[in-house]
């Protein structure tokens, strides 16, 4: 029997722009079906006018810190530069400066483009590398802030309080999406109840879902459903945020790197499936599918929702009109039958639905495991 992968039967909502196919692949090979709903557009550096602007400046008069935030950020500033003619002069001037780069990727452009770092935080935070500029003194320095996809005004603020001449280089720029048509074919899936995870990789597409559920007219029912029935999972606390201010719980790996982010959803969303055991067969129900002793078996949405449902009843008997209630759609209580029936194939074992005369239906669980 082929071995059913920690993700096989759950759909995963993606909601990044760049490295999308890189996270779809790292799920779909653990068995995921991926739904893709970019939900920003990244500005391309060599049109961004503000950029071009901010390197002029520096390649103008001696800069004393630089702050690298991103590897990908750091390298595109670089290439674009010399895009312009200016990349031989920008490299000089941050050659004489002291670089400080928020974590390994930066740190790894900023050796890649020949320079030296003097120092990068533990955390990989910007909290922390604001914290060690303030205590270090930064009064009457020219500092260069690279962003990384938004601006940085608490970060910056706090410097020029200080006293430092702060030019903040805005290396690319998110944007809504320019088709917002897949971004609300996912939101409508998820609101369909077709979709068992979220996955983010940044804060504007974070904050950019948010918006579009609000222009969509669905805020509150996305919120409600993000809190109670879809497993939202984020690169990191930065990437969070939006999220967590709008009351939603978000899983977080322990490191903020795109592979950590797919194994803590390898781990996370098989954690919260049910498991019982039914007619001596051990069934784990998990998004759209369940698992009969080790075997995956596809399971249509009308039936999925009445099993669910006979699920949380754990044995105990389940009327017609609770089911039809349950089902898509709803319908007559026929609808009822035939999902029933559907489930009961699905299965591959009819025994597994019971009917109970007149009254509806139960999961044939063991005695002892029938709730009272």
């Amino acid at each position: 029997m082929t071995e059913v992968g920690p993700l096989a039967g759950y759909t995963v909502g993606v909601t990044a722009a760049r490295r999308a196919d890189e996270l779809s692949a790292l799920l779909e090979r653990k068995g995921a079906t991926v739904l893709h709903g970019p939900a920003i557009r990244i500005v391309p550096l060599p049109d961004d006018a503000e950029l071009l602007a901010a390197t002029r400046r520096l390649v103008e008069q001696p800069v004393d810190v630089v702050v690298a935030t991103t590897g990908i950020g750091f390298r595109g500033w670089v290439e674009a530069a010399e895009g312009w003619g200016l990349g031989a002069r920008l490299l000089t001037r941050l050659g004489a400066a002291r670089v400080l780069a928020r974590g390994p990727k930066a740190r790894g452009a900023v050796r890649a483009a020949g320079l030296v770092d003097a120092w990068s935080p533990e955390s990989e935070s910007n909290a922390e590398l604001l914290d060690h500029l303030l205590r270090s003194g930064v009064a009457g320095l020219r500092i260069a802030v690279q962003l990384h996809g938004e601006p940085l005004p608490d970060f910056a603020a706090a410097l020029r309080e200080a006293g430092a001449e702060v030019v903040e280089v805005p290396v690319y720029r998110w944007t809504g999406p320019a088709d917002p048509a897949p971004l609300e074919r996912l939101l409508e899936a998820v609101l369909a109840g077709q979709v068992d995870a979220l996955a983010f990789t940044s804060a504007p597409a974070a904050a950019s879902v948010l918006r579009t559920a609000r222009a969509m007219g669905r805020f509150d029912e996305l919120v409600a459903l993000l809190k109670r029935d879809v497993l939202v999972v984020g690169v990191g606390a930065i990437t969070a945020g939006p999220l967590v201010a709008a009351g939603i719980p978000v899983t977080q790996p322990v490191r903020a790197r795109m592979g950590a982010l797919a194994r803590e959803l390898a781990v996370a969303l098989p954690a919260r499936a049910t498991r019982l055991r039914i007619a001596g067969r051990e069934i784990e129900l998990r998004g759209q599918a369940v698992v009969v002793d080790g075997e995956l078996r596809p399971v249509a949405p009308a039936p999925m929702a009445v099993l669910r449902v006979l699920a949380a009843a754990r044995g105990r008997v389940v009327s017609r009109r609770d089911l039809l209630a349950a089902l898509p759609g709803g319908g007559e209580e026929h609808a009822v039958e035939t999902a029933i029936g559907r489930l009961r194939t699905a299965l591959g074992e009819p025994r597994m639905v019971t009917t109970v005369v007149k009254r509806g239906y139960r999961l044939a669980m063991e005695p002892s495991e029938v709730a009272v």
